[in-house]
C-alpha cells in the first residue's frame, strides 16, 4: 500500500519540534545564528519568497545541507507551504545527526507574514 505524503508526514518522528510562525520568528530573532531554511522547490520560492530564508528543496538537502552547515548542533529551522515536506525533511536530517532542528508548521501566508515583519 502507497502513503501520502500526508500519511508520512503523520507517521514522522513525534520527537521533532515544531512550532508556530511567529515563536520561530522570535526564536530566530533572538538566536541570530539560527538559519531558516525553505524546503520547497526552486520555482515555487520565487513565486512566493519568505524573507531571510534558504532554499534548499527537500529532494537534495540531505547533501547540499552538511556542505552549507557541517555542524550538527547549528539551530536549523525548517519550512514548507504546509509542513508536511518541512517535517520529512526533519526526519532525515535528525537520523542524519542534527540535533537542533525545529519545523515551523504553519500556513506559507502565516509564515511570510511572521518574517516579513522585520
Amino acid at each position: 500500500m502507497l502513503l501520502s505524503i500526508a500519511e508520512l508526514a503523520a507517521q514522522a518522528n513525534p520527537n521533532i519540534r515544531t512550532l508556530c510562525a511567529d515563536s520561530a520568528h522570535q526564536e530566530c530573532c533572538d538566536n541570530t545564528e539560527a538559519v531558516v531554511i525553505d524546503v520547497r522547490e526552486p520555482h515555487e520560492c520565487q513565486q512566493n519568497p519568505v524573507q531571510g530564508s534558504i532554499n534548499i528543496p527537500r529532494g537534495v538537502i540531505e547533501v547540499a545541507l552538511p556542505q552549507q552547515i557541517p555542524n550538527p548542533h547549528h539551530p536549523i529551522y525548517l519550512h514548507c507551504a504546509t509542513g508536511m515536506r518541512a517535517t520529512l525533511a526533519a526526519e532525515q536530517l535528525i537520523r542524519q545527526g542534527y540535533t537542533q532542528i525545529s519545523v515551523i508548521k504553519a500556513p506559507l501566508d502565516a509564515i511570510c507574514k511572521a518574517r516579513n515583519a522585520s
